[in-house]
C-alpha cells in the first residue's frame, strides 16, 4: 500500500461503511442523482458529444480549423484551437476534454498544445445553462443566458491572456495533413459517445451521493458557518456543490441567497470535484497536471462569479 494515498483509502472505506449501514438513505440519494443526470446531463450531451465526435472521426473539424491559423498564431495555440473550443462550448463537460484527448491521441496537438487547450476547452453546454439551469432550476431562460455568457467569457478570456503571456516562440501550428480515421466513423461515434455519458452519470451519480453524505456528517459545518453571514443558504449548497455542481446548483436555485446565479456560475465553471474528475480521466493522459488545471478553473470561476454580481439587483 502506498502511504500517500493512504487517506483516499481511509475516506473510501468510510464512506461504503456510511452506505452500508444507511441504505434507507443513501439508496434513494443515489437515485436521485441517477434522476439529476438523465434529466438535466443525459440530453444536454448525448446528441453533441456523437456531432462533434463524426466531425472530428471524419476529418470535418480538421478541414473546419484551418482558417483560424493565423488567430492561433498570435495566442500561441494550434490552428485546430478555435474548432474544438466552438465544439466543447456546444457539447458540454466532459466533452471538450475528451475532444482535446482525441486530438492529442491522434497527434493533431502536442502535449504543449493540450496544456493550453484544456482549460480553454473547458466548458458547459447551451441546454444545459439555459435550459436545465436557467428554465428548469431558476425558471428563467433569460438567466441561463446570461450564465452561459458570463462562464464562457470568464473562460475564453482568461485562458486567452495566460496564452499570450506565455505564448512559445516555437511553431506550433506545423502543417498536418488533413485525414479521417479509418472504420466506421458512425458506429465509432455512437460508442464513443454512449460510453462517455454513461461513465458522466456513473460520476454524478457516486459524487452526488458522497455530497450527501457530506452533508449529513457535517463536513461543510465550518466552512459553511464562516460563508453564511455573506451567502445565507447559499453557503451549505456552494459547499455540496464543490462536490458535486448539478446538485449544487438546483440547492441554490430552491433557496433563497441573492448570489445563487453569481455561486451557481461558479460552481458550473469550476466544474466540482464530480466534472473535474471526469475531465481528468482524460486530460491526465495529455500530461496535465490536476492542481494547476484545477487552479485556472478556480480563477475562471471566480470571474464568472464576478461577472454575474450585477444581476442580483434585478
Amino acid at each position: 500500500m502506498k502511504l500517500r494515498y493512504a487517506p483516499l483509502y481511509a475516506a473510501l472505506i468510510l464512506f461504503a461503511a456510511i452506505l452500508a449501514l444507511s441504505p434507507e438513505i443513501y439508496v434513494p440519494a443515489c437515485f436521485e442523482g441517477i434522476a439529476l443526470w438523465a434529466k438535466c446531463v443525459l440530453p444536454a450531451l448525448f446528441p453533441f458529444m456523437v456531432i462533434t465526435l463524426l466531425l472530428i472521426k471524419t476529418g470535418g473539424a480538421e478541414a473546419m480549423a484551418a482558417p483560424f491559423k493565423r488567430a492561433g498564431d498570435f495566442f500561441g495555440l494550434p490552428k485546430e484551437a478555435a474548432v474544438i473550443f466552438i465544439m466543447s462550448v456546444f457539447s458540454g463537460y466532459p466533452a471538450g476534454s475528451r475532444i482535446v484527448y482525441e486530438y492529442c491521441e491522434r497527434g493533431d496537438i502536442t502535449k504543449e498544445d493540450a496544456k493550453k487547450l484544456a482549460p480553454m476547452c473547458s466548458t458547459s453546454g447551451p441546454m444545459f445553462m439555459i435550459g436545465s439551469v436557467g428554465q428548469n432550476m431558476f425558471g428563467d431562460k433569460a438567466k441561463g443566458a446570461c450564465l452561459m455568457c458570463a462562464h464562457i467569457l470568464s473562460v475564453l478570456v482568461l485562458c486567452l491572456v495566460i496564452c499570450r503571456l506565455t505564448k512559445s516562440m516555437g511553431n506550433v501550428n506545423a502543417a498536418r495533413p488533413l485525414r479521417a480515421d479509418g472504420g466506421n466513423a458512425l458506429y465509432d461515434s455512437f460508442y464513443s459517445a454512449v460510453v462517455s455519458v454513461i461513465v458522466a452519470g456513473g460520476f454524478i451519480c457516486f459524487f452526488y451521493t458522497l455530497s450527501q453524505a457530506a452533508r449529513n456528517l457535517n463536513v461543510f459545518a465550518l466552512p459553511a458557518t464562516l460563508l453564511r453571514p455573506l451567502f445565507g443558504d447559499g453557503a451549505d449548497a456552494l459547499c455540496c456543490g464543490l462536490i458535486e455542481a448539478t446538485g449544487g446548483c438546483a440547492a441554490l436555485a430552491a433557496g433563497t441567497s441573492i448570489f445563487a446565479l453569481p455561486l451557481a456560475g461558479f460552481l458550473i465553471t469550476f466544474g466540482g470535484f464530480s466534472i473535474l474528475a471526469q475531465q481528468l480521466c482524460y486530460l491526465t493522459k495529455c500530461g496535465i497536471k490536476p492542481v494547476k488545471f484545477m487552479a485556472v478553473k478556480a480563477a475562471q470561476g471566480a470571474l464568472c462569479f464576478v461577472l454575474l454580481l450585477p444581476l442580483i439587483a434585478t
